[in-house]
């Protein structure tokens, strides 16, 4: 998702810097690539100081790591909690807060949280507790920061996917992972991207939770 991602905002028209653990360099000088752990406070402030020394000024931001382990609730180990929520919770909080600083001088800005349609629907076919724990968070903060900022221009919003069809998925698993929305099909790359790039050409929408998940939330 973060791939079709950077190819949308460049579409868009807009310069990018990303940053994952393992992420290569790019051959277009208007996508900069910064490896790092979204975990560790550091590469936040890495990202950010790349963005403003490379393109001067920061417009959008999407949180777009994350870890789901799938467990039932009494398994989770304490490295199981503090993975998941170093990147999903801590990696959001410190860029988030970087972002939105360097968003207030310019006067505006989006900022975009990937979280689950699990929040608003547990199932329990999918044992997902600390998904729920910190995506969870994530939707409150989202909104929490959409009214904060809503009078200084800076939008935030969030989406909440199904499960989408990325290599991470086994394709021994697609028919039962298909079953789990009410569609009857996994989503594709394509149907989260095209949510995010909604929401970036929205500028009356804020606070929103978009989930993007074939009526999973809506129920069974």
């Amino acid at each position: 998702m973060g791939a079709g991602l950077v190819d949308a905002y460049r579409k868009l028209g807009q310069a990018v810097v990303a940053t994952s653990r393992n992420i290569a360099s790019s051959q277009d000088p208007d996508v900069l690539t910064v490896q790092g752990d979204i975990a560790d406070p550091a590469t936040a402030e890495r990202v950010a100081s790349a963005v403003i020394e490379r393109f001067g000024r920061i417009d959008a931001l999407v949180n777009n790591a994350g870890i789901f382990v799938a467990k039932p609730f009494h398994e989770y180990t304490q490295a199981d909690y503090d993975a998941v929520t170093g990147v999903n919770r801590t990696g959001f909080f410190r860029i988030t807060q970087l972002a939105v600083e360097h968003m207030l001088q310019p006067g505006g800005g989006h900022v975009v949280q990937m979280t689950t349609s699990l929040v608003d629907h547990a199932s329990s076919a999918v044992p997902a507790v600390l998904a729920s724990l910190t995506k969870g968070g994530l939707q409150s903060a989202t909104k929490g920061v959409a009214i904060e900022y809503a009078t200084r221009g800076i939008r935030s919003n969030a989406v909440a996917p199904g499960v989408i069809k990325t290599p991470r998925h086994g394709e021994e698993h697609h028919e039962a992972l298909a079953d789990l929305h009410p569609v009857g099909r996994m989503g594709e790359v394509s149907d989260v991207v095209d949510a995010v790039v909604y929401l970036e050409n929205a500028p009356f929408v804020n606070g929103e939770i978009l989930h993007v998940d074939g009526g999973q939330s809506a129920g069974h």
